[in-house]
């Protein structure tokens, strides 16, 4: 357990490491091309690790040097393997199970106890659609899955959209492999759009072509292939998330570099939130700055970055008045039930808030010290820890969960003294 050292105003620079999403797409995708890529400035954290880790157990290579990490594509040709740990990474969990398809056997995919109790039956389905047996092992829809490939052979499947967009993302990238055109259609809503933007993004980076219907439809061509590239990663926008919230909660400056204001990463939306909550933010070239103002609750519809709910509902416990996030229901299956663990743990500090179905809402107010249980959530630690800065008294349980996406949080938290 880490106690959080409180500070009066920071006025700091501070830079973050590269996307995790990015980090993982770009794994995938290098991986799938026919020889040698370069990936430049990839998160090495525990979750892209298992990536990486399960990738080479489907038999492809990366040997990291001085100018990157050097992945040694197999042309989508990969090994099935008796067995795939993934942790409580659902990232690895959704790309390594589509990429498990490709193989020529049977690949069982299994996780941490929290793992098992997030639901995969939609991307099970779409693999079916295409031609894989892919089946839950429990018959519920939750790992361990098991997938039995002997190629992906393409076509149609139809996508329910409401639970994850990495089901989506996940077919999506493996579809250039198939022997027939493939068409994934979109059912229901979609969450997290950004994501899905990012990966026809890195697709197209490495030379496929996704032809779409705004987020309703997506069309890949047969005989489609990726080629190799030197790629590099932009910084990681939801870990820039927690040194502007430091910004706003204190009254202080925090400049954050290798940051990209106008990437797809859905979650550098963060900064218009902070504006609107009265917050003053400078956009640079590679880099964006928040000073903190006098900050006044919000009402907002968060489906498309709900990663930064935590930082937000922690933020908005410093904001004059009531704060409403909605559109969210998807978060209680994420590495915690975010909404649950968000409302217990506020109350623990003297916050009032709410809970529904897909929303929650906090009114700011004065707060007090508590021991903050993270739950294995690695953006609930970095959230509360934030707060911590302004509140004396608050100390993060289990505060190494944060290795999950960024390592060396604790050491950049340091800066901003």
């Amino acid at each position: 357990m880490m106690e959080i050292k409180t500070l009066n105003k920071c006025d700091a620079v501070v830079s973050v490491p590269g996307s995790k999403s990015y980090t993982h797409r770009a794994l995938v995708v290098s991986a799938l091309a026919d020889g040698e890529s370069l990936l430049r400035n990839t998160l090495s954290s525990e979750d892209t690790d298992y990536t990486l880790r399960g990738m080479e157990a489907l038999g492809v290579t990366f040997r990291r040097e001085s100018d990157g990490l050097h992945s040694f594509g197999r042309g989508g040709k990969l090994k099935a393997n008796e067995k795939l740990f993934v942790g409580n990474s659902g990232t690895s969990m959704r790309f390594l199970c589509a990429l498990a398809a490709l193989g020529n056997g049977r690949t069982l995919l299994d996780g941490s106890e929290r793992m098992r109790s997030r639901p995969m039956g939609v991307l099970l389905e779409g693999l079916g659609a295409l031609g894989v047996g892919a089946y839950s092992e429990g018959g519920k829809g939750y790992p361990p899955v098991a997938v039995e490939s002997h190629g992906l052979k393409g076509g149609v499947a139809k996508i329910r959209g409401e639970e994850s967009s990495q089901f989506l993302s996940a077919l999506l990238m493996i579809s250039p492999c198939a022997e027939q055109d493939v068409t994934l259609e979109v059912t229901g809503p979609l969450p997290s759009r950004p994501y899905v933007d990012m990966t026809v993004s890195v697709m197209s980076a490495f030379g496929v072509e996704v032809q779409r219907k705004e987020y309703a439809s997506f069309f890949i061509k047969a005989g489609q292939r990726y080629f190799p590239q030197t790629y590099s990663i932009e910084g990681d926008t939801s870990n820039a998330s927690y040194f502007f919230s430091a910004a706003a909660m204190t009254g202080g400056t925090v400049r954050v570099e290798n940051f990209p204001p106008a990437s797809l990463q859905g979650d550098s939306g963060f900064l218009s939130i902070l504006e609107d909550m009265g917050c003053e933010v400078t956009r640079g070239d590679g880099w964006a700055q928040v000073r903190g103002g006098e900050l006044r609750g919000i009402e907002i519809d968060m489906k498309a970055m709900p990663d930064l709910v935590p930082t937000l509902a922690v933020t908005a416990a410093f904001a004059e008045g009531k704060t409403v996030i909605m559109d969210i229901g998807h978060l209680r299956f994420k590495e915690s039930d975010r909404i649950a663990a968000l409302a217990a743990e506020l109350s623990k500090l003297g916050v009032r808030v709410e809970e529904g179905r897909d929303w929650i809402t906090v009114e700011g107010g004065k707060m007090h010290g508590a021991e903050i249980e993270t739950y294995h959530d690695h953006r609930l630690a970095m959230s509360f820890s934030i707060a911590g800065l302004a509140v004396p008294g608050v100390k993060i349980k289990g505060e190494r969960c944060v290795d999950k996406s960024f390592p060396g949080f604790w050491e950049t938290l340091k800066k901003l003294y």
